[in-house]
């Protein structure tokens, strides 16, 4: 509803930056590391990014309609089947950063844990007022870095995480909350740039940064338009 303005007539991963759409782009980051085997979960107007995929070359690409009303978890439970990879990433389809992904499974697979969660320090669109005595204004922070970490995505896996989803419950309550009562849930603490593309506004960010080269989740050095040459070795799903 956010992006009402662009997602009327396509669904939010294809909002464009720099002319392609955002799923392009954190397509695009995987892919630079290797990781070029992908299963999209589809809901509102899936269709529209099926044609997407017969558009992309060079990876391997799953699209796989999940329902439209269907919830985070179980989109994921949805496409259990495809997933034959012991170890796999997840994310959304509307955050970009300029992550290692070869560090962050790196460190999942040091903490031993089923999940591993990217968190980040995101800025925060209000101004921060602190008040003191007599409601006096003591301090004010213009659009500050937030002091918390929260929830960015980029999640690596392990097949076990489907036994903690129960139809179709929402990823970020009950199964990531059954994980965390275990201990089962590791934190890859992340603080180098990461945006989630939220409103009409952030994707006027995204493409003034495209534009002004100045985008840093660019990780990748080619010009190609579409996918990158298969990379050798096995092939890791996403």
């Amino acid at each position: 509803m956010r992006l009402r303005e662009k997602t009327e007539s396509i669904p939010k991963p294809l909002v464009e930056i720099g002319g392609k759409p955002i799923l392009w782009h954190l397509m695009k980051i995987y892919a630079h590391f290797g990781f070029d085997d992908f299963i999209l979960c589809l809901g509102y107007k899936g269709e529209l990014i099926q044609e997407f995929c017969k558009q992309v070359s060079g990876w391997n690409v799953t699209p796989v309609d999940t329902g439209q009303e269907t919830n985070t978890g179980g989109r994921l439970k949805r496409v259990q089947a495809h997933v034959t990879s012991p170890t796999f990433f997840t994310t959304y389809a509307d955050g970009l950063a300029d992550i290692d992904l070869p560090g962050l499974l790196a460190f999942h697979r040091q903490q031993g844990t089923v999940g591993t969660m990217t968190c980040v320090k995101p800025w925060t669109h209000f101004g921060l007022v602190d008040i003191g005595a007599n409601r006096r204004v003591t301090g004010y922070r213009e659009k500050p870095r937030l002091d918390s970490w929260v929830n960015g995505g980029f999640f690596v896996f392990e097949q076990r995480i489907f036994d903690y989803i129960k139809d179709n419950e929402v990823l970020e309550r009950e199964p990531l909350d059954r994980l965390t009562r275990e201990g089962n849930l590791s934190a890859y603490q992340f603080n180098r740039f990461w945006v989630c593309m939220d409103t009409y506004k952030d994707t006027q960010n995204l493409n003034k940064l495209w534009d002004t080269e100045q985008a840093e989740w660019r990780v990748w050095n080619d010009d190609a338009e579409h996918g990158l040459a298969p990379a050798t070795g096995p092939r890791h799903r996403v």
